[in-house]
């Protein structure tokens, strides 16, 4: 299988729903109070995350991102599963705002 990188990928961990437990910075324009009584991610209508800069397909406040953000490992098992996940949810019709 070759290996994975976010260059080359659909950026499917930037749809999932990011709770941000620690305070790193980001610009309130970016964050909505989720269910859990907690800052999130603000994720846009189509459900890409709202820091997500299209042109580049990278994070537009990579220094001031999310610990999860941070932690998600290109490649990693959480990655796959993530990548797996939305492709059998794409194939059916499902990928708009993909949240595990």
């Amino acid at each position: 299988m070759p290996s994975i990188t976010c260059s080359e990928c659909a950026a499917v961990c930037c749809r999932l729903e990011v709770l941000c437990i620690t305070d790193t910075g980001i610009h309130p324009r970016y964050l909505h109070p989720s269910e859990h009584g907690v800052a999130a991610m603000r994720r846009l209508d189509d459900g890409w995350c709202a820091a997500l800069d299209h042109a580049r397909m990278c994070c537009g406040i990579y220094p001031q991102r999310p610990l999860i953000c941070r932690q998600f490992e290109m490649g990693g098992v959480d990655c796959i599963a993530v990548r797996e996940a939305f492709a059998n949810r794409a194939e059916v019709g499902h990928d708009r705002g993909y949240n595990r």
